[in-house]
């Protein structure tokens, strides 16, 4: 019988484990939870005898890789995978999978939560700035800046996007306005919301040349990975623009320097982008069904890895 890990530090909803444990068990498997966790040894100790295991932001590193003897597949439930450590997982002859989309509405109805919060001067009873006619520039238009482009429609925005890998008729489809450089997408556009990945080439690629060319008054909303963020550099561009305002859902490793931009800087206390009851049981359940698919019939469609 094969065994499935649910390893979360971050629990899922009771709902999404219910339905995790219908999927695994209703294929003959073995389910085991670890949630909560606040030692690395029980980590270790719970994938000794895994097959398989589902995470949310949980790090896989070699470590648990050469703890996991059995191990085959390790499923990511969300889009992003830069806590997993690829190439010890090809190493050690394990896939790794993420559940792209699953999550992506989520995060999008966040990016809007804080745009408002922020336009609306972080509430503190001011006269602030409606979003209706505002340039947006989305930067990556994968599966959530599609949903960030469908929510700023209904607020009747411009909708800018910069990405080299959305083919033409989506754009089209989705009536946005596609950009050559990511130079030109913010020096057009308001508000920037930013949705790439961190990679050798995206980390620390936004700071004084980007954020600095932006219109005033400018807002900065990342709900992506902090990685990308260059932070001395618009730490810089704070101190030299009054206009500039920076919110995230993932705090910066300068948290107190920032701080120091009281009402033009905010982020949440923890990455909740993909913190709700919808996306926790679609990414988990999501996470299952590609375990079973891939022990079943082989299908790695969603792999990360070579």
């Amino acid at each position: 019988m094969k065994k499935v890990v649910v390893a979360t530090e971050k629990p899922f909803a009771a709902v999404a484990v219910n339905g995790i444990k219908e999927v695994v068990e209703g294929a003959g498997y073995e389910l085991a939870l670890l949630e909560k966790y606040n030692d690395k040894a029980q980590l270790l100790e719970a994938v000794s005898d895994a097959d398989a295991i589902i995470i949310r932001s949980d790090k896989i590193d070699n470590e648990v890789l050469d703890a996991a003897k059995n191990l085959k597949l390790v499923v990511r439930a969300g889009a992003g995978y830069d806590n997993v450590d690829l190439a010890a997982a090809t190493a050690h002859g394990v896939c790794v999978m993420n559940t792209p989309g699953q999550n992506a509405n989520a995060v999008a109805e966040l990016a809007f939560g804080m745009m408002v919060y922020a336009y609306r001067n972080m509430y503190n009873g001011t006269s602030g700035l409606e979003l209706k006619g505002k340039k947006l520039g989305i930067h990556a238009y994968g599966n959530v800046g599609r949903n960030v482009g469908r929510i700023a429609k209904g607020f009747g925005m411009d909708i800018y996007i910069y990405d080299c890998y959305t083919p033409q008729e989506i754009v089209e489809a989705d009536g946005v306005k596609r950009l050559d450089t990511v130079e030109e997408l913010y020096s057009t556009c308001d508000i920037v919301s930013v949705h790439i990945p961190a990679t050798p080439e995206t980390k620390q690629s936004i700071g004084k040349a980007l954020v600095g060319s932006m219109p005033k008054p400018a807002l900065l909303v990342n709900t992506a990975r902090k990685e990308v963020i260059n932070e001395p550099e618009l730490l810089e561009v704070l101190a030299s623009r009054s206009d500039i305002k920076y919110v995230t859902d993932v705090a910066p490793d300068a948290i107190k320097a920032f701080e120091a931009f009281e009402g033009r800087f905010f982020a949440t206390p923890k990455k909740m982008g993909a913190q709700t009851a919808e996306a926790n049981v679609n990414a988990g359940i999501a996470a299952a069904r590609q375990i079973v698919d891939y022990f079943e019939n082989g299908n790695e469609r969603f792999r990360v890895n070579k």
